[in-house]
């Protein structure tokens, strides 16, 4: 865990939705959007932990704490519930009594717990910096100039657009006007079939890589299938002809964290971890998922090692966070659980939401003054 690659700075244009990120370096080997300082942030001020304990019995139940999963441990300690974002959104709507909701994520995790919640609650992100890399990867003006050029292709009424969770409410908006579906990473086989019943191509936003990987690998297409639409070249970089050959239209964005795993990452631990079995998110690339012994969503991660037989040993493909928890936790059933790259990397920015900012979140709200309050409008 400690051998860190020395690395340089990315030439990466800013964007008017460029994340303000917590790392210090970049990685050159990972995609667009990662950074990679080498170490997790220090842990906060003891002090604050006392503060964060008595905000929260201060407010009782008129707030309610959601953490995802990728959070650090001294954020974590203070939610009512954990999970991925949108089983916390849901956690969040069967809390109707709750004035409060204190969402420890990224932004569009908080967007879709207004959405799912009734009009009494608010929702609070205690740092609005925390975004999400992939979501940001496409906005708005972008895709409506998607429609446009499937439009005049001539495949617009043939595509069914299917978005990720991990995406704006703008681009979920969007996807239901064109007649189109939300799906996670646990259930976007069952949206691609359905949306197939629909039409005969798909948009796929705004992660290339579990589009793809899930027509490929779930559902027997093939990598000829699929293109992808650059947001930044004209046409998308396609011509009309590829569109009209293609089935899968992936966006061409993706999860900082998990775009980064290599195939090297793979073959590495399984020369270093005689035995390993990897387990990856499918957020991963094609090459990764296609040499991985077991895939699946962050809770399909978490079921799956706490079903492991003692002894085993499991490389993971996920943020690494989670699988510091999850080491931990399982160290007393002697299961070996490893990082899956050598290379220290968390998510920068769901790593914004750190003590300092949920203690003031909380003791605002102890003082009546609701800050960074996310609203989705109707």
């Amino acid at each position: 865990m400690r051998d860190v690659t020395t690395a340089q700075p990315l030439d990466v244009q800013p964007t008017p939705l460029a994340l303000l990120l917590l790392g210090r370096e970049a990685d050159p080997r990972s995609e667009r959007g990662v950074e990679c300082p080498g170490d997790l942030p220090a842990p906060s001020d003891p002090d604050l932990v006392a503060r964060a304990r008595a905000a929260k019995e201060k407010l009782g139940d008129k707030v309610f704490v959601l953490g995802h999963h990728y959070q650090r441990d001294e954020v974590i300690e203070f939610a009512d519930v954990t999970g991925d974002s949108f089983k916390l959104a849901r956690d969040a709507a069967a809390r109707p009594d709750a004035e409060y909701i204190v969402f420890c994520g990224v932004h569009f995790m908080a967007e879709s717990a207004d959405i799912l919640t009734t009009e009494a609650q608010q929702v609070v992100l205690p740092d609005l910096a925390a975004g999400c890399s992939m979501a940001d990867m496409a906005t708005a003006e972008q895709v409506a100039e998607c429609w446009e050029v499937l439009t005049e292709a001539g495949v617009a009424e043939a595509t069914v657009p299917v978005s990720y969770m991990n995406s704006s409410a703008d681009i979920k908006a969007f996807t239901g006007k064109h007649g189109g579906t939300i799906c996670t990473s646990s259930n976007a086989k069952r949206a691609l079939e359905w949306a197939f019943q629909q039409g005969q191509k798909v948009l796929f936003l705004p992660d290339q890589h579990l589009g793809r990987n899930t027509a490929v690998r779930d559902m027997g297409m093939s990598l000829e299938d699929c293109v992808v639409y650059n947001p930044h070249k004209p046409n998308g970089g396609l011509t009309p002809e590829e569109l009209r050959a293609a089935t899968m239209i992936l966006w061409r964005g993706h999860c900082s964290v998990h775009g980064r795993f290599s195939l090297d990452s793979v073959n590495d631990v399984r020369e270093r971890i005689p035995g390993v079995n990897v387990l990856v998110h499918p957020e991963c690339k094609h090459e990764v998922v296609a040499a991985a012994d077991y895939v699946g969503s962050t809770e399909y991660i978490i079921k799956a090692l706490e079903a492991a037989p003692a002894g085993s040993k499991w490389a993971i493909g996920t943020e690494l966070n989670l699988v510091r928890r999850l080491a931990n936790r399982f160290a007393d059933q002697g299961k070996e659980i490893v990082f899956l790259d050598k290379t220290v990397c968390f998510c920068s920015t769901m790593n914004r939401i750190d003590l300092p900012h949920l203690v003031w979140a909380l003791e605002s709200l102890v003082a009546g003054k609701v800050v960074n309050r996310i609203q989705v409008d109707q």
